[in-house]
């Protein structure tokens, strides 16, 4: 098949690089022409995923009418805040397209399949989502993902695409499930971080994952989604591995906020941005919107965009007056 990745981060680059392994004729797009250069000269993208050499025939563009053109499926790997514009392209598009994107964004409360809805009319949408470090991904160390759709025929068709030994691919309906997983679950990781950065242990964490995977299904069911999505891959198994893992941007960028640096500090010095951040004023208004209570998001929130003392934002939660267990 024919299969056009935009966004040459280091998702994009480890999917695209996946299906290329399995002989497809992929072609990886991106935004910036000298990350596409580097692909050139090196056969690496060396920006974003060093160390990982790319196969031959996997082809990069930096024209994306050239990249599009012939595509029977594309996946969109860019940037949630970018994700509106990139997909502006896909307009007439009427194959399968797949958002590896985990975002909300923040003017409208949609996720990227809402979108999707808007900008690629014709296009049958699938979102994937799961526990997949992009490095782990690329060295072929197992794991195993979600892709949710309304059109089951589309969620099978990327699951045959993309299913192999060390990259099991289960499927759902529930797309905005799916996709709220993996957009809330990089805001408890920056929480989780902070723990890190102030030296807590692995009881805290484990605290922090449990209560957070309450919080987001309180909140994924508030906008429609199925409650047990958020106790499978999309979203615990996610949750955990950027919560745990020391290859996580999310949860690096908490563990620098509870050491005592900035959040403009921290974003002003990362190569790729870590979703989380602008998840958590997404997020926040979500909730605030739905009148849903997230006491982990409401924290996060007020430590990166308020300014609130790391120490000052764990004794407000861990103060809330007792309640039983949901």
């Amino acid at each position: 098949m024919k299969i056009t990745v935009l966004g040459a981060g280091a998702w994009g680059t480890a999917l695209a690089r996946l299906l290329a392994t399995r002989d497809h004729d992929v072609t990886l797009w991106d935004f910036f022409p000298e990350t596409v250069d580097i692909i050139h000269r090196t056969g690496c993208n060396e920006r974003y995923l060093p160390g990982v050499p790319l196969p031959p025939k996997l082809r990069a563009e930096a024209d994306a009418a050239q990249a599009l053109t012939g595509a029977e499926l594309v996946v969109v790997a860019s940037v949630s805040k970018g994700f509106r514009n990139v997909t502006k392209a896909l307009g007439t598009f009427d194959g399968i397209v797949v958002s590896v994107t985990k975002g909300i964004e923040f003017e409208t409360g949609k996720t990227m399949t809402d979108i999707l809805a808007e900008n690629a009319p014709r296009a049958r949408v699938v979102a994937m989502s799961g526990p997949t470090l992009a490095t782990e991904v690329a060295k072929g160390i197992p794991t195993a993902i979600v892709a949710a759709s309304k059109d089951a025929a589309a969620a099978q068709t990327v699951q045959s695409l993309f299913h192999g030994p060390a990259f099991r691919v289960y499927t759902s309906p529930d797309v905005h499930g799916v996709e709220l997983g993996g957009a809330l679950k990089n805001v408890i990781a920056i929480a989780a971080g902070v723990g890190d950065g102030l030296g807590f242990g692995d009881n805290t964490k484990a605290t922090l994952v449990t209560r957070a995977v309450a919080e987001m299904r309180r909140l994924g069911v508030a906008c429609g989604a199925q409650a047990d999505t958020f106790t499978g891959l999309s979203g615990l198994g996610d949750l955990m591995v950027t919560c745990f893992s020391k290859l996580s941007r999310n949860r690096g960028f908490g563990e620098r906020l509870g050491k005592g640096e900035t959040a403009e500090a921290i974003v002003a010095s990362m190569t790729a941005v870590a979703e989380g951040y602008p998840n958590a004023r997404s997020a926040h208004e979500l909730a605030r919107k739905h009148g849903v209570q997230a006491p982990i998001i409401e924290q996060v929130h007020a430590m990166l965009y308020a300014g609130k003392d790391v120490r000052k934002a764990v004794q407000d939660l861990t103060a809330r007056e007792s309640k039983a267990e949901d």
